[in-house]
């Protein structure tokens, strides 16, 4: 039985009563029971979570302190951190809020706040919104980056979040990390989520149209792997949703698990649903989900029209409010909606005679501490995670700092992978990829495996030492760098930099590829030269699967060793050319403008 709104204002009471709202010294523009008091307005309800990463548990999730913007993004959102950014959406400093969206007084704030996400408490929020406003009125929808992140998704090949969605009763999702899978097993997947994975850009391939058995296709004639869009009607309204999957997928990730599908962004096939959803099928509003990356829905938003609203993901933003992109259809609303299943964005929406006449929109962090968790939904992770118990419980080391991985060059997690690797491969040099998944450990708390299988749990995590030249060296570092800074944003990756051990260098975001990275020495002072041969140790090959043992056995063993962890030196660029950008704040190395 759901609450009632008294009772569940009064629930929130109670948590304050119970010492769980800030404490003098973290002023709070709203109260608890406000800010999960979302008024109704509209006729329709959209609910949007994204990139949870398999944490079905509530968990701490640091914000980034670098998230650079360049060229035509410079001091826009998504490119905000800290200050910049409350000051950019009115968010209150010392707020709940604050807390959520920004990195500032972290481990204070955290301490205090508590944890975030957890699908039984989120469950209880989603429950509650669709209540309030009627169900039959209400869609949930998950862009994706669901069925990857934890050891749990791993072991069971993310059919454990097919059953927790299945139980939060998401209605539409589309994908990314789900497609390192193999076929096969995401086919399976599908087959068993209750609601309709949509994907408008995923076709396949020529060799496997005439090769392969094709019957799972969803159009023959078209190619179209999947279901490209749905048809809801809603509060008097008809809704088109759109899926847009992660379009550079078999760049980013390993082409062999998927061998018979191709991802692009296609904008001019999502143009031509677009205009047949409403010449043809007479919608009055189009959404599109999409796990493009913020940039590139922006991008995207002003060069395809008639969509109303983008539901963003992939680059991990939680932006409080949308960006409006003008284009020649008008204009298009586009929204990110953070990661690690620490909010929910709650979208009314007032349509009436044919269009989106009026909206309003919150991002609601889902602080674990003052939602109480769902009895069924916590029975059912209970019975997920028994199996695994025992691996994902042993202790490792205590935290000595604050261990955090989001950000664009390094964090102090990072720094420990790296560090690790090193050690355990003795190596000179070690590479981590920038991914932007992995929870925050305070300092002084037990890493135990869960935690490293959180910075690490993808389905190749094979390590490699090899011989690699400074020249080659310089050419991967080069080819990352204009993923994340290519000012061009349909040719970013939405990663961050990969991250180093072992040695320093110089960064320049707004230069050309070849020329943004210079001064690579190691960490005894010595340069690293083009023709010379260096020891290198990685993991998370995209190519051929390397021979190595699995990464979080290596950072296991590294730990451990190691009663308590320290990171005595981050291995972070001196960044040039961005002194003053809105999206650098505390940096820990040298910054020029």
């Amino acid at each position: 039985m759901s609450m009632t709104r008294r009772e569940f204002a009064q629930m929130l009471g109670l948590a304050g009563m119970a010492g769980m709202l800030p404490m003098k010294g973290f002023a709070a523009s709203k109260q608890p029971a406000d800010l999960y008091e979302v008024p109704n307005f509209g006729n329709v309800r959209l609910l949007h979570m994204t990139d949870c990463h398999a944490q079905l548990l509530p968990i701490y999730f640091r914000e980034p302190n670098v998230n650079l913007g360049v060229a035509g993004a410079t001091g826009k959102a998504p490119h905000l951190v800290g200050d910049k950014l409350l000051q950019h959406f009115g968010v209150a400093p010392g707020s709940l809020e604050a807390h959520a969206f920004t990195f500032l007084n972290y481990g204070d704030a955290a301490q205090q706040y508590g944890k975030v996400g957890g699908f039984a408490h989120l469950k209880t929020l989603a429950d509650r919104l669709r209540d309030s406003f009627g169900r039959e009125k209400t869609l949930l929808l998950d862009g994706g980056d669901t069925w990857q992140g934890s050891g749990t998704s791993y072991k069971t090949r993310g059919m454990d979040m097919v059953k927790a969605c299945n139980a939060l009763g998401v209605d539409f999702m589309t994908g990314h990390w789900e497609f390192t899978y193999n076929q096969a097993e995401i086919l399976s997947n599908i087959k068993a989520f209750n609601g309709e994975f949509l994907a408008q850009n995923v076709f396949i391939t020529e060799d496997a149209m005439f090769s392969s058995d094709t019957e799972y296709l969803f159009d023959d004639f078209s190619g179209r792997v999947f279901k490209p869009y749905s048809i809801r009607e809603l509060g008097g309204a008809r809704i088109a949703v759109i899926g847009q999957a992660f379009p550079r997928t078999k760049i980013a990730n390993p082409a062999r698990f998927i061998p018979d599908w191709t991802f692009d962004i296609y904008d001019s096939r999502l143009q031509e649903i677009v205009d047949q959803v409403r010449n043809e099928e007479k919608v009055d509003a189009v959404v599109v989900l999409s796990h493009n990356g913020m940039d590139v829905d922006l991008a995207m938003a002003s060069r395809v029209s008639g969509v109303d609203l983008i539901l963003g993901g992939h680059t991990h933003d939680g932006m409080p409010a949308p960006t409006v992109v003008k284009n020649s259809g008008g204009q298009t609303l586009v929204f990110n909606a953070g990661s690690n299943g620490k909010f929910l964005g709650a979208l009314d929406l007032d349509i009436r005679d044919g269009k989106i006449q009026d909206y309003r929109y919150r991002l609601i962090p889902v602080f674990s501490e003052l939602i109480p968790a769902d009895k069924s939904m916590q029975a059912l992770i209970d019975e997920i995670r028994a199996p695994h118990q025992d691996w994902l419980n042993e202790e490792l080391a205590l935290a000595g700092d604050l261990m955090f991985r989001r950000g664009n060059f390094n964090g102090t997690f990072d720094q420990v992978i790296c560090d690790a690797l090193r050690e355990v491969g003795d190596a000179q040099i070690s590479l981590s990829p920038g991914f932007r998944w992995g929870t925050t450990v305070l300092k002084g708390q037990v890493i135990n495996m869960e935690r490293v299988l959180d910075q690490t749990c993808l389905t190749y995590p094979e390590t490699y030492v090899r011989e690699m030249k400074g020249s080659e060296l310089k050419l991967i570092m080069e080819d990352v760098a204009d993923n994340l800074f290519n000012p061009e944003p349909y040719l970013q990756s939405g990663g961050d930099m990969v991250r180093v051990g072992g040695f320093d260098y110089v960064c320049e975001p707004n230069r050309k590829i070849g020329e943004r990275i210079s001064d690579m020495t190691l960490d005894n002072g010595e340069k690293i030269e083009a023709d010379k041969t260096y020891k290198v140790t990685g993991w998370a090959t995209v190519g051929a699967q390397s021979e190595g043992p699995a990464i979080w056995d290596v950072v296991a063993e590294y730990l451990r060793d190691r009663k308590e962890v320290h990171v005595s030196k981050l291995n972070t660029p001196v960044l040039k050319g961005v002194k003053g950008n809105s999206g650098l704040a505390d940096y820990p190395a040298e910054v020029t403008g």
